[in-house]
């Protein structure tokens, strides 16, 4: 069985918008949270296709979200006025690669686990279509003119959840068919088949697979992700170092920061010594080797490289394993040039580049007295201590 997921983030999620953003990029526990949506799918190891739809306003939020998983992603595509009209946007994006099934799941469920997704997958070994449920515990009643008219049995009713799982060309069968009837309007896909007539199955929901839809749902979020963290993260402290020597130019880079000077840095990349020690110190953290392992001298598509690519990877890898940085430190070993008058312009770049506070990185400086190769101002050295929050 082949397997892809649809994730649907093309709405505008208006009740638990932050400054204009839509709430799938809106940061819930530091990340946003189409990321997460992502990352439970993007390294599922029974899903082999991940294709996001989004809203073509969306671009530069979705590809600054999405970058950790941009070698796992199809390009994303451009979803409709409703949902079912974004959803059959992607189906028929993912018609070309004819899998045998498809996951269709909303961007706003970010912690949805992998055995919840496997659960939907053997739901599609004997049925058309797989649906994760819970059960519904409140009492519901009927309303009419704002008065009690009724009780309804809840012995048969279930909360839907996604992801929900389809045989591919039915479900795509069922969404061209509901083109054709613009009337009808469906709140999900489960709906669709049960129109056209599917096979649906019930598995097993999950009550942590929760949709984050108001301000309310993001606050209750975030303290449910500060108390797993407290109760179970690990945390884990690294340190990384680097010297480079200067030599002929005008400049050099530290940081992320070009500051003018008689000489520059020499090295494979850029030479900016301080993101070479950081990067290591991430890698650090998780026991991924180190630069050199991930981005060889010898290789020359490295030549001249822009250091911040090292560190945006060792921040991805990080994420991968679900951990979050929790601070940066940098010290910087020279002369000269002097640090001071760039040191807040350092901290910002790396917080933008490893999307954190500013006030999660430090930048210190401090000269060798004029003693050994750094006091005769033959080089620069950096080093870098790394702190981890890992599950």
């Amino acid at each position: 069985m082949s397997v892809a997921a649809l994730i649907v983030a093309a709405g505008r999620g208006a009740r638990a918008a932050q400054h204009g953003d839509p709430k799938q990029y809106r940061p819930v526990g530091g990340v946003p949270v189409i990321a997460r949506a992502i990352a439970a799918f993007a390294f599922h190891q029974a899903v082999d296709d991940v294709l996001v739809v989004i809203h073509p306003d969306d671009e530069p939020l979705y590809h600054a979200a999405s970058e950790p998983f941009a070698q796992r992603l199809r390009k994303p595509v451009h979803g409709g006025a409703r949902r079912q009209d974004s959803v059959r946007a992607g189906l028929e994006a993912l018609a070309g690669a004819a899998p045998s099934s498809v996951l269709i799941h909303d961007a706003a469920r970010p912690f949805v686990k992998p055995d919840l997704i496997s659960r939907v997958i053997a739901g599609l070994v004997a049925h058309q279509g797989a649906l994760p449920c819970l059960p519904v515990t409140d009492s519901l009643k009927w309303i009419a003119d704002g008065r009690v008219i009724g009780t309804a049995e809840r012995d048969q009713l279930w909360r839907a959840q996604t992801p929900q799982g389809f045989e591919f060309d039915a479900i795509l069968a069922a969404h061209r068919a509901a083109a054709k009837e613009p009337a009808r309007a469906f709140t999900d896909d489960a709906g669709i088949a049960e129109w056209f007539g599917l096979d649906v199955a019930l598995v097993e929901g999950a009550e942590d697979n929760r949709k984050l839809t108001t301000v309310e749902d993001f606050k209750i979020a975030d303290e449910m992700l500060q108390a797993r963290r407290s109760n179970a993260a690990t945390v884990r402290v690294a340190s990384g170092y680097d010297v480079h020597a200067f030599g002929p130019g005008d400049a050099v880079i530290l940081c992320g920061v070009s500051i003018p000077h008689p000489k520059k840095l020499i090295g494979h990349s850029d030479a900016d010594v301080g993101l070479h020690a950081l990067t290591d110190a991430l890698l650090g953290t998780i026991a991924d080797g180190d630069i050199g392992v991930h981005f060889p001298p010898s290789d020359a598509r490295w030549r001249g490289t822009s250091s911040e690519l090292f560190l945006k990877h060792a921040g991805a890898k990080i994420k991968e394993r679900g951990g979050t940085i929790v601070h940066a430190d940098v010290t910087l070993l020279c002369e000269a040039p002097r640090i001071g008058p760039y040191r807040d312009e350092m901290r910002a770049r790396i917080a933008q580049i490893l999307q954190l506070d500013m006030s999660q990185v430090s930048i210190k400086a401090t000269t060798n007295e004029g003693l050994g190769f750094i006091g005769r101002g033959e080089g620069i050295a950096a080093f870098a201590t790394a702190t981890v929050s890992l599950p």
